[in-house]
Parts: C-alpha cells; structure tokens; sequence
C-alpha cells in the first residue's frame, strides 16, 4: 500500500524545475544556515566546450606519417630566449604549474620537484616562498612573486632558473589566493610571516603597479636583479585574452602563461570557480592574435594550462600556438589524488565523499596526504613512490604527445598547426578557429573572408566600370 501510494503521489507532481534543481535549492539552503558563501578545492563542475570536441587530421594519402619506432619526432621545449642569456631549457613541453607549500604538505612538494627532475621538466614554488628541499629536487625551477610578497625572498630569487608574476589564476579570475587557517602550521605560517591557524588571504592585485608602466619598471628591475640570466614569465587568468596579452606583452615579458577557466584550486569560492575566466580552447587563438597583432609572435613564448588532461590535450594546446603547457590537478592525481588505498583510505567515512568525487583539499583532510599539514595523514604519501608516479605520467604524456605529432607527419611537436585539427561541434570550431569536421566551415571566420571577397568583387567591378 505505501508503495502504491508513493506511486500515486509521484504521478501527481507536474515537474521539476530545470533552474531550481534539488542542488541548487540544497545550496540555497546551506547559505541561509551559514550565512558564507561555500569554499571547495579542485576545479569547475559545470559542463563547457573542452579538448574532446577537437580531433586531429591525421596524415592519409595526402600527409607523409612518421613511423613511430624508426624516426624521432622532437620534444625539446625552449622558454624565456628573448631576453634571458640563460633561457630555461625542457626536455619535454610540459611541466608541473606552482602549487603552493601550505595548500601542499611538503611530501607532495619533494614527490613533484623529484618527478619533474627525472623527466627533464620544471615545477614552481608556487604562492609562500621557497622550501629548501623543494629546490634541492629540482633541476628546473620556477619562482613565483605573487600579490601578498607572502614568503619573497631576494635570496631565493637568485637560486631560480626562472621568474614568475602571479597576476591571476584560470578557475578565480581578479580574485586573491586563500589558504584556510587549519592549515598554517607553525612551519608555514613563519614562511609568509602571518599568525598560525588564521586564514591566509592574498590581495586581488600587485601593490607594486597599477598599470602596464608600473609593471614593466618591476619586470625591469626583477631583470636587473637576476643579472638578465634567467626567464621573466607573467602569469594570467583568461578572460580579456584579446586586450591583456596586448597590454602584457608591451610589458617586455619573455614568456606569458595563460591558465583556462578549466584550471583547479586548493582553496577558492564555489561561485567563482563556476562563474568565471572563459575556456583554454578560446583563449589560446585569442592570445596568438594579439601576440602576431603586436609583432611579437615569434618573440615572446606563450605557456597555457588549465584542465589538461592527457597528450591529446596537451597536443591540441601546441597545434593552437602554445610553446608549452603547465598541469596541476592532473599532476597531484598522478601522487594517488582521488584514489582509494584500500586499508589505508576511507574517503566516505572521513570526507564524506566516495574517491573520485573529492573537491576538499581545502580543509587539509586529504585522505592520501597531497593538500594537507596532518603528519599523520602526510604518512601516506611515500616520496620516492610517488615521484615515480609523477614521472611515469610525464613520460607518457609525452609519449602520447608524440604519437599524435607522427601521425600528423610532424618531426617536431612545435610543428603542430590549426590545419591538423578539426571540431565536433560549431561551439568548438568557434572558438579554436579550426574547421568543423567534414567542411571548411570556421564560425565568424569564414562569413568574415567571404565578406572580404564580396567587398573586393564590389570595388573591382565599380573600378572596372569607372575605367570603362
């Protein structure tokens, strides 16, 4: 009976709403009982145009393939030969993005410089300064100066083999970092000088500059610091992609990282990371029109990260005109993120979420030690295992990045184009600028050329008559 009347109830209802979901009215309700709004880690939940909807156009009849296991296609990546005598020198076109220490346990920190060092790749400080032993794994390494000047060392900034200006991150574009105070331990907190267990927030924006003149007198005297030995990179959010990199390249970087709204955080508001930046696959043709707009296409090297998942990712990024991509999240999943141990890990009895499905790396529970101070949770991540892990990842996504390139009778992986790619969909063709499949359709781009052709039919002909 309780059955059928359950039934008979559910035959009664007209709907469900498609805007007020069982999710979003369940938000709704925990922001009356807060009075906040909600912090989470990892990256963006909504759906949006992504690397699937791309695919390659691999050699046939009418492109000579490479044969894989004869002949070498090239994965040597070169960054920062602008200005710096000393440009930082990649044996693979990836590396691992700046990943702070504090949102990391320091384990997680060796494990990535250690990885990164057996592929022949860089890492980052990322936000609060230099750990030693950090440094001493790496042979390539980035140090990043971001708004709060948290952690900045001078002495340490003449130990990095390139410099990074933090001006804003993918998933919370014209926001600060945040580091919840469960996690300044008495060791970071005397790193970014600031009170043990008090949330750590950065400013949205640099005090030293306010605009493109104030910048490029820092990156000038960040150049002169370092003797001009080593790379300056500024570090941007997409969204203005078009106007920023116009106006960041004016500021004489050597390169310019571009991180997509896809990008992942270990601390940030629910609202920004959903509401925020727009996709990688967008900016990058937006961010190579303004370099070639400039005249500086050839000259300062463009670095992209965000979401990137795989060598198909990273192949499409290099065949759109980046030089190199960056990973995070990929790159702590790689360290067991997101994995169930079994007799180790109970992410539902500690967390509350299956594996899989965990965004809490802000509340420095993490059930396998990556983003979190615990010392005994820091226990389950071995450093040597786990830097293994990270170069195997690496390894292979190199290796995936190459195949990709043969196949498309590339030698080199910088030789990947736009004319290797296609789009599934009219959204991606849009936005990548690349043909949707089976046509030589580019949404916006074809109707502008044909308009082009018409006025130009239009002129000759009102010449021609003219003439006559």
């Amino acid at each position: 009976m309780a059955q059928e009347s359950h039934e008979l109830s559910r035959k009664g209802v007209l709907g469900q709403s498609p805007i007020f979901t069982p999710a979003v009215i369940d938000d709704i309700h925990m922001k009356a009982e807060l009075g906040r709004y909600r912090m989470r880690g990892f990256s963006m939940f909504k759906p949006m145009p992504h690397w699937d909807q791309l695919m390659f156009l691999p050699g046939t009849l009418t492109r000579f393939v490479i044969e894989g296991y004869r002949e070498k296609c090239v994965t040597k990546t070169v960054l920062g030969a602008r200005f710096a005598r000393k440009p930082i020198e990649l044996d693979i076109p990836v590396y691992i993005t700046g990943m702070s220490f504090g949102a990391l346990s320091l384990e997680a920190k060796m494990a990535l410089a250690k990885g990164a060092s057996m592929a022949g790749t860089a890492t980052c400080s990322g936000e609060g300064g230099m750990i030693p032993p950090e440094r001493d794994l790496s042979t390539k390494w980035y140090y990043q100066i971001i708004q709060s000047r948290y952690g900045f060392n001078p002495h340490h900034l003449m130990l990095a083999d390139a410099v990074e200006f933090f001006i804003g991150q993918g998933c919370k574009v014209g926001l600060g970092g945040h580091l919840m105070g469960q996690k300044v331990t008495e060791q970071v907190a005397e790193m970014r000088s600031l009170p043990p267990g008090i949330d750590q927030r950065s400013p949205a924006r640099h005090p030293d500059w306010l605009g493109p003149d104030d910048l490029s007198l820092k990156i000038q005297e960040v150049r002169e610091a370092t003797d001009y030995q080593v790379p300056i990179q500024l570090k941007l959010g997409a969204a203005r992609v078009y106007d920023d990199v116009r106006m960041a390249a004016k500021c004489a970087p050597d390169i310019i990282y571009l991180d997509g709204a896809e990008g992942g955080t270990g601390a940030g508001p629910h609202i920004a990371t959903e509401e925020t930046g727009i996709p990688l696959m967008s900016a990058i043709p937006e961010a190579r029109r303004a370099l070639e707009d400039v005249g500086l296409s050839d000259e300062i090297d463009l670095v992209v990260a965000g979401g990137i998942r795989n060598g198909g990712d990273i192949a499409k990024c290099l065949a759109l005109g980046a030089k190199a991509v960056a990973i995070g999240h990929s790159a702590l999943m790689a360290l067991n993120c997101n994995k169930e141990i079994p007799g180790v890990t109970d992410y539902e009895g500690t967390i509350g979420v299956p594996a899989g499905q965990c965004y809490h790396c802000h509340t420095g529970r993490c059930p396998v030690g990556i983003t979190t101070q615990d010392p005994e949770l820091r226990k389950r991540l071995e450093v040597d295992s786990a830097a293994e892990r990270v170069y195997n990842f690496l390894h292979t996504l190199t290796m995936e990045v190459q195949m990709l390139a043969r196949a498309c009778g590339k030698t080199n992986v910088h030789s990947l184009e736009p004319e290797d790619l296609c789009a599934l969909t009219t959204e991606a063709a849009a936005m990548a600028r690349v043909p949707l499949a089976g046509t030589d359709y580019i949404p916006g781009v074809t109707e502008a050329r044909t308009l082009a052709e018409i006025k130009s039919l239009v002129s000759k002909h009102l010449t021609d008559e003219g003439s006559a």
